[in-house]
């Protein structure tokens, strides 16, 4: 699967449970929407996986990816009910960060 290199920094980070690095990913204005909360701003998106991290331990698999649509669906299996379970990432991207990314 070709990832967009800054999604692929993510989905690394992530499974490495890398708070800082996986908040380099995002532009400083970025928008983060998950589980009806929205983080906005790196450090915001930060500390949100931080916690996150802290509470569930997930990591990610990409299982498809469309560029039309910039979307990517991942398994994702941690500590939480309904684990391991199917997420839709909808990024948009700003000078090859992500600006804004819906988990759904």
């Amino acid at each position: 699967m070709n990832l967009p290199a800054v999604v692929t920094a993510l989905v690394n980070t992530q499974n490495n449970f890398d708070s800082v690095a996986f908040a380099k990913c995002f532009t400083e204005t970025a928008v983060v929407f998950d589980e009806g909360k929205t983080h906005n701003g790196r450090k915001e998106i930060e500390n949100w996986i931080s916690k996150a991290n802290e509470e569930y331990q997930a990591t990610m698999k990409p299982i498809e990816y469309s560029e039309t649509e910039q979307t990517v669906k991942a398994e994702v299996l941690g500590n939480f009910p309904g684990s391991p379970a199917v997420l839709t990432y909808r990024y948009e991207f700003e000078e090859g960060l992500i600006q804004s990314l819906q988990i759904v």
